[in-house]
């Protein structure tokens, strides 16, 4: 049982990447302090599931289905949110991207370079203006962005990658600066390497022992150990932090 939070206890959470992962992880995470959760995601299915079993453990979270790199769907789906609860978001956690396969730089197709920026960075700007300015106005916020250790490190993943979560660090710091003055505090999770269902199916055993021998606690992440950082952000816990990256990496990447 992790940490209690009782001021999250009625807000209205939104969550990108919501339909598996580490982004799932935090849906079920929030719905447990009695958050009222909307998932967001492209696989309706997926969503189903998680919100099922949010309902089912007494929870209570909206399924949202829209593509976070298109600004109209992002718009769509917060006047929805706002519509369901009569309440604004007031918690964003910008978790959706992926894709960080590693590749040459040299045979990166420029599409592939593309497509990663935008499901990556340009996904997290999108996402962070359509729930912004009501945070704004209400003079009160949490956001919580998702780098990686790649955007600290260079390694393992594609420059593409790299470079997109790179980006995103360094917009949670500017946009943190920008919103303080009205109470809206921006952070950033960077994890190292978590055992999602997409990294349990790609990794054989002894891929897992490296990577997890590669971190100095011995282990690779799980999402409950990303979503539990993410609770802190978001609750008045951290009141007074805003502007941070915190890496959650089992010691791989110490600053």
């Amino acid at each position: 049982m992790g940490a209690q939070y009782p001021d999250l206890k009625g807000r209205v959470v939104v969550v990108t990447g919501g339909s598996r992962g580490i982004g799932a992880a935090a849906s079920r995470e929030f719905a447990r302090q009695g958050a009222r959760v909307a998932v967001i995601g492209r696989d309706e299915a997926a969503l189903a599931a998680v919100v099922g079993d949010i309902e089912q453990d007494g929870g209570t979270a909206l399924a949202v289905p829209a593509d976070c790199t298109e600004e109209d769907a992002l718009a769509a789906a917060a006047a929805t949110i706002t519509s369901t609860w009569q309440q604004p978001a007031s918690v964003l956690l910008a978790f959706a991207g992926g894709d960080g396969r590693p590749t040459p730089t040299i045979d990166l197709e420029p599409q592939r370079w593309r497509a990663t920026l935008a499901d990556n960075l340009t996904a997290t700007f999108l996402t962070v203006q359509a729930f912004l300015r009501t945070m704004v106005d209400e003079g009160r916020g949490s956001i919580v962005t998702m780098a990686s250790t790649a955007g600290r490190l260079p390694g393992g993943a594609s420059a593409a990658y790299g470079a997109a979560k790179a980006g995103v660090l360094m917009f949670t710091r500017q946009l943190a600066l920008e919103v303080a003055s009205s109470q809206v505090r921006v952070n950033c999770l960077a994890p190292g390497a978590v055992r999602t269902e997409r990294t349990a199916a790609q990794m054989s055993a002894d891929v897992r022992r490296r990577v997890a021998a590669a971190h100095p606690l011995g282990r690779i992440g799980e999402p409950a150990d990303v979503a539990q950082a993410a609770l802190f952000l978001a609750s008045d816990a951290s009141s007074w932090i805003t502007g941070q990256t915190i890496d959650i990496s089992g010691g791989r990447v110490m600053m």
